[in-house]
């Protein structure tokens, strides 16, 4: 039990911040969940969009992306995203598409016509982009700024044995690293909007690319 102003304050294993579920272990998997539900719930009440007749494909899709995609996706910056939480997101919003576009068993068309048709990208790269677009953002913030300065945090001690968890920061450190820069470098960039904007492009492109 810890004490903060002569105050008992609890340990909890999980609570909600800001929408999103912070867990004590620093995992994703139970907010995406959250998130897939809630979005789902978004989806099912805007199902009369979906089946009108007069609304045109493209006015669903800025329904859909403004008012479901917007709800699956918030706090995705900071989202540690394994295959099977990519999978289950794109599953979700394939789903969802395939519905808009009144496409149904025993039609079948691939993800990457579906995504054309929608002129949707894949989930994971639309993470990847929010991702660096809050890195630049935060490494434009004054030195003194807590959240800046947790980007060069280094947590001290040693980890378990074992093949190290796939993490948040280990993610963005292999993103850097197959960008051919430094994270030196990139604090230079960023300071760019312009040329920030290019890289973020490029980092994209080429993740697609090898996808």
């Amino acid at each position: 039990m810890l004490r903060l102003h002569e105050e008992d304050i609890k340990e909890a294993n999980k609570f909600t911040y800001l929408g999103s579920i912070v867990n004590k272990d620093g995992g994703s998997d139970e907010d995406i969940k959250c998130r897939i539900n809630k979005a789902r719930q978004a989806f099912i009440t805007l199902r009369q969009i979906w089946k009108s007749k007069t609304l045109s494909i493209h006015n669903k899709l800025r329904i859909f992306n403004t008012n479901v995609k917007s709800v699956l996706l918030y706090g995705s910056e900071t989202w540690r995203v394994t295959k099977t939480n990519s999978k289950k997101i794109q599953g979700f919003t394939n789903r969802c598409l395939r519905n808009i576009l009144g496409v149904h068993w025993p039609e079948v068309i691939s993800n990457e016509e579906l995504w054309e048709r929608t002129r949707q990208t894949p989930v994971e790269t639309e993470i990847m982009k929010r991702k660096w677009g809050w890195i630049g953002h935060t490494l434009r913030k004054p030195a003194s700024n807590i959240t800046r300065q947790a980007l060069d945090w280094n947590p001290q001690g040693k980890r378990k044995v074992g093949r190290p968890k796939q993490s948040w920061r280990r993610s963005v450190e292999e993103e850097v690293k197959a960008s051919g820069t430094t994270w030196a470098e990139l604090k230079r960039t960023c300071q760019n909007r312009v040329r920030w904007r290019s890289f973020v492009e490029a980092l994209c492109s080429s993740r697609n690319q090898e996808a």
